[in-house]
């Protein structure tokens, strides 16, 4: 295509519908699969009530990122089938597969119906999720950009980059409905529905996308009779390859995974389980910031064309890495300020022996934390209280300073039942006096949330994920050659996104227990988002020029 006539191209109906038909499968596929995400709450009580609050809650998390742990190898299976087989019938199998996992997480009795086989299940329906959607963006991404003109990649595919946040929009719409219908027994047997509905969605993407046609790239690769025999040997056991894979995941991916996670899944966490701000309130105020950034998906992808994906994608991740601590102290300002003006007020220290301190991280719920330091921790996580550390003598029985005010803490090993429940009792009890009269809320006060400027700022955080983003479907396709583009595109995408971003929640939220700083956890975005703009800059090399059906290594 002459560069006269790319300028000139518009799009064609076919084009339209292999965009529409793509996207609108994969918004399907992100819907089921954040579903999970938005309610592990709810999921954490029906399936993981054999457990203490806290552990219950991290093992919910857990399982969310089971089902991120084994994209990367649904990426190489499902990569192998679309370049060995075809684009379209590798991407009919993938949805399906997701479909009918999540149709039956609605359908799935709780612990208290079939006990352990409960999460047992509901960790396998999690871990097909995961397989198929390790095979669904390479396949939905490589089947747009092949199709689209030379001179407009990063526009086509930027649409299928649209699907993530749009997928999260329509399952929290979704959820609020069904709220609002189900009342109080939402937690009790509503939270099916947003499962149970899935399969309608299911049925409409596949109508959808059994009407599409091969790719023309595949094609016209299967006629030549130079596809590749064995892809996955080829993207990862040959050293000029498998070195384009690294730089992708460790360039671009990584960074690109933490700053989506942080601006979509990690600030609903902190609104809801940090600021304590109702999960309704924050829902709405994500869904508008969604409403309101989307866009810029396009906007990002249309720009990658004319100045380059790499700019783009870098500053995102170096503006994002500079500005995620005073954003997320400005949601703490705005979202809940006697939170604030109660740390600078009557800061909290808890004074302990530091040997005595676990790291408290127990999935399986069999460790008991009685030490005084363990007790005293775990009641300020548990309430979402920031506090510091302070070093005491050997021997010295952990207390927790709120302000001037000092509330012991007590050793629970060696105590029975009964006399545990009364220590505990007591102990909450002096805690819970000493906190309220400091000014700490038990929630966030709806009246005192600057609903404006908190919209604002998480507005920014999703612009910020459409930067890394919105650019990154091309630049991938556009890394590797037809014959293993596939294969070779989707593993980094997928261990960027399935491990760096979908552990991000869990790790996160365990760095803050451990360390007690509630912004804490914002250092594992922040490393990870600096990392890939050094890397970027130093190995990854512009692509929006080349020729992806003529390219090779």
């Amino acid at each position: 295509m002459t560069a006269t006539t790319a300028t000139t191209h518009r799009m064609t109906n076919e084009e339209k519908k292999v965009i529409f038909a793509s996207s609108l499968g994969t918004v399907f596929e992100w819907y089921d699969f954040y579903l999970y995400g938005s309610l592990a709450a709810v999921i954490s009580k029906q399936f993981f009530s054999g457990v203490n609050e806290t552990t219950g809650f991290i093992f919910a998390l857990m399982a969310f990122a089971a089902g991120f742990a084994v994209r990367p190898f649904g990426a190489v299976v499902f990569g192998r089938l679309g370049d060995m087989i075809g684009r379209k019938y590798t991407f009919l199998i993938t949805i399906l597969i997701m479909g009918l996992s999540t149709f039956v997480v609605g359908l799935l009795p709780n612990y208290a119906t079939i006990g352990v086989a409960a999460p047992i299940i509901l960790v396998c329906l999690r871990l097909l999720q995961g397989l198929a959607l390790g095979g669904e963006y390479g396949g939905a991404a490589t089947y747009v950009a092949e199709h689209a003109p030379h001179n407009r990649r990063g526009e086509y595919t930027a649409w299928i980059q649209t699907t993530a946040t749009l997928g999260l929009f329509l399952s929290l719409i979704v959820i609020l409905l069904t709220r609002n219908f189900t009342g109080e027994d939402f937690e009790v047997w509503g939270w099916r529905i947003p499962f149970l509905v899935s399969i309608a969605l299911l049925g409409v993407s596949m109508w959808i996308r059994l009407s599409l046609s091969e790719s023309p790239a595949f094609i016209k690769m299967k006629a030549e009779g130079t596809a590749s025999k064995a892809p996955v040997t080829e993207s990862f056991g040959q050293w000029k390859n498998l070195k384009f894979v690294i730089i992708a995941l460790f360039g671009l991916t990584m960074g690109q995974a933490v700053v989506w996670y942080t601006g979509q899944f990690y600030a609903l966490f902190f609104m809801t389980k940090v600021l304590t701000v109702d999960a309704q309130t924050a829902n709405l105020l994500i869904a508008a910031s969604l409403i309101i950034a989307t866009p810029f998906f396009i906007v990002f992808g249309k720009l990658s064309d004319k100045i380059g994906r790499k700019p783009i994608i870098m500053a995102g991740c170096l503006i994002a890495a500079l500005t995620y601590f005073p954003i997320f102290q400005a949601l703490t300002h705005y979202a809940n300020p006697a939170l604030e003006a109660a740390q600078v007020s009557a800061p909290i220290r808890v004074v302990a022996d530091p040997a005595t301190c676990s790291f408290q991280f127990d999935p399986v719920g069999k460790a008991k934390f009685l030490s005084s330091c363990d007790i005293a921790k775990g009641a300020l996580v548990k309430s979402g209280i920031s506090y510091a550390n302070e070093d005491a003598p050997a021997g010295t029985v952990a207390s927790i300073k709120v302000g001037e005010t000092v509330v012991a803490s007590f050793e629970g090993a060696g105590l029975d039942k009964d006399a545990m429940k009364a220590q505990s009792a007591a102990f909450a009890t002096a805690l819970g006096g000493a906190i309220k009269t400091a000014g700490y809320p038990a929630k966030a006060d709806p009246l005192r949330i600057n609903h404006a400027m908190v919209l604002l700022l998480l507005v920014i955080l999703v612009v910020y994920v459409t930067m890394v983003y919105g650019p990154i479907a091309a630049m991938l396709v556009e890394f590797f050659p037809t014959r293993i583009r596939y294969t070779s595109m989707s593993l980094p995408y997928h261990i960027g996104n399935g491990w760096f971003g979908g552990f991000l929640p869990t790790v996160a939220f365990a760095m803050v227990a451990w360390k007690g700083d509630i912004y804490y956890g914002l250092w594992y975005p922040v490393t990870f988002a600096l990392i890939t703009f050094v890397v970027g800059m130093l190995f990854v090399k512009e692509t929006k020029h080349r020729d992806i059906h003529t390219y090779d290594h």
